[in-house]
């Protein structure tokens, strides 16, 4: 029978030495993985019990709970931060970095509120213009606007025409709101220039008054075109008599109606999901010792649980005159309730320390001290 591997009592690291070699380049790592492995050791019967362990299966464990706390640390805090790294680049690690939200994801669901406001947004709004022909009423804005054959998408904002401008009939002889060219010296203030000069200031709102009639006037007494629009289908009233020019404000649907569309301008490799949230294995010298003692303890856990796994190998093992019987399943159940408690731990004090949980503290705590302060009596001043 092959003489059974058991822990010699002393170890020495080297680069290399563990499965995935995360942190051998860690010096930190390199100090604390030896004195874990005696630690564990010791905790596991050394020297007084044979430990069937080599230096490589501490290791092992040592790299795979300081990998399972920065899983369950990084975990948290995605779903913390999630909302606000959504459409930021990936190539930019945050692991260990402090992400402070911002408003950055409310104003790019503004912009979108505002394209469909017409107060600004992020969606261009294009502008271009069709012949009004005589005679015809009906026209397929899709299949003029967009490339002719109808196969495009558009949504059309606004349907306008240049009128003439009233300031070209401000001075207008015929127009009873306009000065008239008779009558534009004197609605300058310059009808009485004479060696007895004096000159009237006429206030600015008078002139866009004037404006305004003129254009009220228009509108009242002359024929305008109204339309409808159906499925970007236009429809002129009345018959137009002439040729003349409409212009359109509208946006294309696929750039408004992209879903892909992000807020980080230049680039497509953006965090969409948890998946590719840029959170990578945390440095082992840069956390803290309380979340080494808790590395310490899973590591423990997992040394346990192999060591189980070993000594079950065989239930019994004959000795002189009996069979004596080994307590795998034992160190595996009890490996089993300390890696979930220690995970349930972890979990609870990280939610504990959560965006919402420490603004709800900080709430109750401002509600406090203000109850406090309201039963402080105001000083009194004699004198």
């Amino acid at each position: 029978m092959a003489q059974e591997v058991i822990w010699q009592g002393s170890s020495s690291f080297a680069t290399g030495q563990t499965p995935f070699g995360l942190y051998d380049s860690d010096s930190t790592f390199s100090s604390d993985v030896d004195k874990f492995a005696d630690w564990c050791a010791r905790r596991l019967g050394h020297p007084i019990m044979s430990v069937e362990l080599q230096s490589g299966s501490f290791y092992a464990c040592f790299e795979e709970s300081i990998t399972e706390y920065s899983a369950q640390v990084n975990q948290f805090n995605i779903k913390d931060n999630l909302l606000h790294l959504t459409g930021q680049a990936t190539g930019s690690n945050v692991t260990h970095k402090k992400v402070t939200p911002t408003m950055g994801r409310s104003v790019f669901l503004s912009n979108q509120y505002g394209t469909e406001a017409g107060v600004g947004g992020n969606v261009d709004i294009k502008k271009t213009s069709i012949t009004i022909s005589s005679g015809s009423q009906e026209y397929d804005l899709n299949s003029l606007v967009v490339d002719g054959s109808g196969s495009g998408s558009i949504e059309v904002k606004r349907v306008y025409y240049e009128g003439t401008p009233a300031m070209q009939r401000f001075f207008d002889p015929y127009a009873t709101t306009g000065y008239g060219t008779l009558n534009m010296v004197e609605g300058f203030g310059f009808g009485n220039y004479s060696p007895a000069v004096s000159f009237t200031l006429m206030p600015l709102f008078e002139d866009l008054l004037r404006v305004q009639a003129i254009e009220l006037n228009d509108s009242i007494r002359k024929s305008a075109y109204s339309f409808t629009l159906v499925n970007n289908k236009l429809r002129v009233f009345p018959d137009p008599e002439e040729s003349s020019t409409l212009y359109l404000d509208y946006v294309d649907t696929s750039d408004r109606d992209n879903p892909l569309i992000t807020e980080y301008s230049g680039s497509t490799d953006v965090v969409s999901d948890y998946s590719n949230v840029p959170y990578d294995n945390m440095e082992y010298q840069f956390i803290n010792d309380v979340g080494k003692q808790w590395i310490r303890k899973y590591g423990l856990a997992l040394c346990k649980e192999l060591l189980g796994i070993i000594r079950s190998k065989y239930g019994t093992i004959p000795i002189p005159n009996a069979d004596t019987t080994l307590d795998g399943d034992t160190l595996r159940s009890e490996a089993a309730a300390e890696k979930e408690t220690l995970i349930t731990q972890l979990r609870e004090m990280l939610e504990q320390t959560s965006r919402k949980a420490l603004l709800e503290a900080d709430k109750d705590e401002a509600e406090f001290l203000q109850e406090k302060l309201q039963k402080v009596p105001y000083p009194i001043y004699i004198g």
